[in-house]
């Protein structure tokens, strides 16, 4: 959406201006008044020269600055790329440890049924290195069934 352009009165260095933009007037107030500042500062450091040599030191002031600030920016940028970059790489290390935590959390579940196995084998009559895995199970699932026929005994 297009901003109309404003007219601006201004008085710069003793002259009348209009200028002409999109900016408000406090903002040009600003603008003005610091033009006007600048041109006394370098008045003082240079009383013989004229309106337009002043207003041309201005002119190269601003410019300076204004590459100055441009460079700050263009840092800035990289700097914040720097950061997303290495923000994404925390992100996703976030993501790995929650992978890790999960993996942790099956490999207590597996040591739990490992542990269980154990006592399994250790109540049944055959030692452990005869028992294969699946005689194990095997044993495993009688214990889990003696186990819910225990609970719906006391529970009915």
């Amino acid at each position: 959406m297009s901003q109309s352009k404003k007219r601006y009165k201004a008085v710069i260095g003793d002259k009348n201006y209009t200028i002409i933009g999109n900016e408000s007037k406090a903002h040009m107030d600003a603008v003005v008044s610091l033009a006007n500042h600048q041109l006394e500062m370098i008045g003082k450091k240079s009383p013989d020269i004229s309106l337009e040599q002043k207003s041309v030191l201005l002119a190269i002031n601003a410019l300076s600055d204004q590459l100055t600030l441009q460079h700050t920016i263009n840092e800035l940028k990289d700097q914040m790329a720097i950061l997303q970059a290495e923000l994404s790489e925390c992100e996703a290390l976030k993501k790995e440890v929650a992978k890790v935590k999960e993996l942790e959390k099956r490999l207590h579940r597996y040591e739990s049924i490992e542990a269980e196995a154990k006592r399994a084998i250790i109540n049944s009559t055959k030692s452990r290195q005869e028992l294969s895995p699946a005689e194990v199970q095997k044993i495993m699932n009688k214990q889990s069934l003696a186990k819910i026929e225990q609970d719906k005994k006391r529970k009915g």
